[in-house]
Order: structure tokens, then C-alpha cells, then sequence
């Protein structure tokens, strides 16, 4: 019977190098960024991409004014997600992006009826960032875009804070109250006027103009 021999091929250096420049790729892939203090520049030349939940707790601004029969503690979690994105327009230097996206679940004292009423908030934001204030203040009268200065340590919870107070109604109501406050026909008018001049501001602007001088 004969004897039979198998070759044990080793590795390269060539091989190795190959290999170690995939575990390299590899693990610059799993880099992990931390929202609550990101670091922006970084995030946008990985092209970072980072998603989570936060408790509705957490926003201390929004939950402040929760509805004592909807505490905060019921409340769904906020479900978001971030981007960031390095643009090289043609002749002109780069742009630091992020794209920030979130769904939210709230609820707040309807201003009719004074029950919690529940409202659905969605973010859907996009931000440039600049060197430093003098160039946001330059770039602001001809950008569209929000511009926000470049910084090492971003609150991302804070911006996204932010962006869910603009996205929120400034008058919240049912559409049709459960069990509306028993009030006469005058008292009604009134609210619904003073509902109408908290959601349109200019009303009190034409209000103060319509009033003769020395009143």
C-alpha cells in the first residue's frame, strides 16, 4: 500500500497583507459613534449612518407639558435615524451634511376640550455644517438650508428635541372633541377666537392697528 503526501501551502506576505487590510476595512465599517455627543466631521467622512429609540421621557422640554391623563410614561418611544454626508459641489469646497429623520408619538392638553389629545410628529430635516459663525452669518440670507457650526461633540437628542418642537402644532385640538367643556354660545366664540389668534399671530398685529390713537 503506498503513501500518499498532501503539501501544506503557507500564506503569502502578499496574501497577509490582503488580509489585513480586509480586517482593517472591516472594522472601520463597525465604528460606532455616540449620538449624544458626535463627533460631526468624523460621522460625515464615514458617511456614518446610526438609528435608535429614545424614551419620550428623555425630551424633558416636550414631556414638561404633558396632559396629566397621558403622563409620559405611556408614551411610545421615538424612533429615529441619522446620516451624514460629505458633498463636493463642483468649484467649491466640501459640505458637511446630516439628514435626520424621527417619528414621535405625543400627547398634549387639547385646547378646546383641555383632554389629551394624541399628535403624530415626523422630522424629516436636512443640515449643513460651517467652520465657524462668521460663515453661517455670511452664507444665511442666500441659503435655503439650515446651517449649524461644525463641532466635535454634537447633542443629536438636543437637535432632534428642536426639530420636533418646530414639527409640532402650535394650537392642538381634537378634530372632535370627546366630551367638550359645557360653556354657553359667547363663551364658545370667545375661545374660538382666541384659538384663532394664537394659530395666526398677525391677528394681533391688526388688532393694535385698528385701535384709534390715544385708546
Amino acid at each position: 500500500m503506498g503513501l500518499s503526501y498532501r503539501l501544506l501551502s503557507h500564506p503569502s506576505s502578499g496574501q497577509k497583507n490582503e488580509e489585513a487590510e480586509g480586517l482593517k476595512i472591516a472594522l472601520m465599517k463597525e465604528k460606532t459613534f455616540e449620538p449624544k455627543k458626535l463627533d460631526v466631521e468624523a460621522f460625515v467622512n464615514d458617511a456614518g449612518s446610526i438609528n435608535g429609540q429614545w424614551p419620550a421621557a428623555e425630551f424633558e422640554r416636550i414631556a414638561s407639558d404633558a396632559p396629566a391623563d397621558a403622563p409620559v410614561a405611556q408614551w411610545p418611544n421615538v424612533v429615529w435615524s441619522a446620516q451624514g454626508e460629505l458633498c463636493t459641489p463642483r468649484g467649491a469646497q466640501a459640505q458637511y451634511w446630516l439628514h435626520l429623520q424621527a417619528q414621535a408619538s405625543v400627547s398634549r392638553v387639547c385646547q378646546r376640550c383641555l383632554r389629551a389629545v394624541q399628535e403624530s410628529v415626523v422630522v424629516d430635516a436636512n443640515f449643513r455644517f460651517v467652520s465657524d459663525e462668521v460663515q453661517a452669518n455670511q452664507l444665511d440670507p442666500e441659503c435655503d438650508e439650515d446651517l449649524l457650526v461644525l463641532q466635535r461633540s454634537l447633542n443629536l437628542q438636543e437637535l432632534l428635541e428642536d426639530e420636533l418642537l418646530l414639527a409640532m402644532s402650535i394650537v392642538p385640538m381634537h378634530d372632535t372633541c370627546p366630551q367638550p367643556l359645557p360653556v354657553s354660545a359667547t363663551q364658545s366664540e370667545l375661545v374660538e377666537a382666541e384659538l384663532e389668534k394664537r394659530s395666526n399671530p398677525f391677528a394681533v398685529l391688526a388688532t393694535l392697528r385698528s385701535k384709534p390713537e390715544g385708546s
